[in-house]
Parts: structure tokens; sequence; C-alpha cells
């Protein structure tokens, strides 16, 4: 059983999440209940990739409406608001600097404490709470990151990660290549649909390294498979995925065992793959571990969980000036002392 920090009374909490492609307005409360969340995302002309300037852009447009909405949803008033937070990083910094600039204001427009999360807490954090769980190996693979996280002595410890590109960034440029329409899909559920039409595999280059791995060899790959040798997008598709969660799957199995934990949680935008939380549902079982995946709504990009942590965070005597606001792009987890745990 999860345990929570606990208050006299429910405080409710929102959160700005805006450091890629994403940008976020979520409300909770300390009881966990979600309250609101509300999302939208930048979309970049077909075959090209995310702009962080013309994200920020976007983000900066759409934000005031996602904040309208979201207390509409919630059914309160900004002043019955207890606490802001906003990512603080790792992210891209025109974007992150959207949702910090959100926060600071609405901090000193309600006179209320403002917190800086960390992203890849958040989204461990968020999927404890949703996933009931207590101490598990989080794979967090999305187009920013793809790491292997868990707790250990009062810190999330990254135990692997991408040497290079992460993985939903290799399944995004693949698509990119292939000049395939992500406009009304994520990409990656583009290549998903697509690997779906059959169980064909071309060998593909398997790259892990120790506890870390390598996608920018196996998008190469990919890409000349495609252009030059004449196999078909759905071949590829399949063994890129194949190939690619495979050896997410072995980085983790070997966390999970070496820290000798009984848990598996796959969070981030890749994490609502079928194929993927398969494989990954496989592995657990076979070691007697629990397996959670998340709602594609808190699995991808999210205010809620930014909310969330932020709360748990306040909850334990965290305080920040504005001061100690300011965006940072290569926060790492490690930073983070977890006092909650």
């Amino acid at each position: 059983m999860v345990i929570f920090p606990k208050s006299d009374t429910t405080l409710i909490a929102i959160g700005f999440e805006s450091s890629a492609d994403k940008v976020g307005v979520g409300i909770i409360d300390s009881d966990g209940k979600i309250l609101a969340n509300q999302r939208a995302t930048y979309k970049p002309e077909l075959g090209k990739g995310v702009i962080p300037r013309d994200a920020a852009e976007h983000h900066a447009e759409v934000i005031p409406g996602l904040l309208k909405s979201a207390f509409e949803e919630a059914k309160i008033t900004p002043q019955e608001i207890d606490l802001v937070t906003f990512t603080q990083g790792s992210g891209m910094g025109p974007c992150l600097r959207v949702d910090a600039v959100t926060g600071r204001t609405l901090a000193k427009k309600l006179n209320k404490p403002i917190v800086g999360v960390n992203h890849q807490i958040a989204h461990v954090e968020i999927g404890r709470l949703q996933g009931n769980l207590d101490d598990p190996i989080v794979l967090y693979v999305s187009g920013g990151n793809s790491q292997i996280i868990g707790y250990s002595h009062n810190r999330y410890r990254v135990f692997g990660e991408t040497l290079d590109i992460p993985v939903g960034n290799c399944l995004d440029v693949f698509g990119r290549s292939l000049s395939l329409d992500a406009s009304k899909a994520p990409m990656g559920k583009v290549i998903e649909d697509y690997a779906k039409l059959t169980d064909e595999y071309v060998e593909l280059p398997y790259t892990v390294k120790g506890m870390d791995l390598s996608f920018s060899g196996i998008l190469t790959a990919a890409k000349r498979k495609c252009k030059k040798e004449g196999y078909t997008t759905e071949v590829v598709a399949n063994s890129l995925q194949e190939t690619c969660f495979a050896m997410l799957t072995e980085v983790t199995e070997r966390a999970l065992t070496h820290l000798d934990k009984d848990e598996v949680l796959v969070t981030g935008g890749v994490a609502s793959n079928k194929r993927l939380q398969e494989m990954l549902n496989l592995m657990a079982k076979e070691h007697g571990a629990k397996f959670s995946g998340l709602p594609a709504a808190t699995a991808i990009d999210n205010g809620v969980m930014i909310a969330w942590t932020g709360l748990l965070m306040h909850l334990t005597g965290h305080k920040q000036s504005l001061d100690d606001t300011l965006v940072r792009q290569h926060f790492r987890p490690e930073e983070v002392s977890i006092l909650w745990r």
C-alpha cells in the first residue's frame, strides 16, 4: 500500500507543464483526486520536427484558454488554489519558460506558494499514485527521454538511459523520414498501427551497452531498409518496435532483479504502446512482479503530474521563492532529495 503525506485539510494544487511539444494545465487535491487535466499539442508541418521556439509560441498562445478550461472543469475559482506548481526542468528552454512564467504570474497574483518540479520525478509519482504502487522500477520512455529509474537512498537514481536519442525521437524521426502523417495521432501510434499489419521481421542493430542504450544506429538502419533495400513500411515498423522494445525490456529486467524490487511501471509518451506493455508485462510476470501502465491522459506529459508532485514536495516542507524558479534544461532527477518517501 502506498502511503502519502497527510494533512489536516485537503489542499488543491495547480500544475503547468510545457517542457516539449505538449502544454498542460492540471488540478489535483492532496487526496489524489484529479479535478482537471487540460492539454494541447504543438503540431509541426508534415515531415518536420519540433522547433522549440515555434512550440513555445504555440504554448504561450493556448495556455490562457487551457487555464480557463481547467478551472471550469474543476468547478473551482482561482482563489481556491493552495499551491502553484510548474515544470522547472528538464526540457526545451523556450518551452519551459512558458510554464514557469505562467506559474510565477499566477502565484504572485494569488499570493500562493510556488514549487518547481522535476519532470521525470513527476512521471514517476503520478504512476505510483494511479498504479497504487509503492516502490517500482520505472521505465520512462518519451520523445525527450529514455531512462530506467529506481528509488534508492532518498533519491531517484537513473540506472540506465539512452546514450544518444530517446526511443520516442527514434520512432518520430523514422516516421517523418517516410512522410507518415501524424496530424491525427502521435507518430508513435502511427508506427504502432503499421506494425500491427505484419509479423514479418528484418534484423536491425540491437545496441545495449551495460545498462544504457543507443537508438541512433537502429534508426539509420531502419531508414535504409525502407529507402534503399525495398522493405515495406509495415515490416520495418514492426522490426523497429520489436528491437527497440526488446532492448528496453532487457535493461528494465536487469534493474528489477539488481534492486530486488517487485513492481514495474512504464510511463511517458511511448508507454501507451500495447506491444511495449505486453513485453514488459510478460517480463514482470516471469519475476513475480506487478506491472502497471498508465492511461494515456496521465502517461504523456500533463499538468496533473506536476501538481501532484509539487503537493508531495510542499507537504514535506519544500519551499521556493520566485528567485529560485529559473528553468533548468538539464535538471536531473538524482538532484532532488525525496523527503516524502
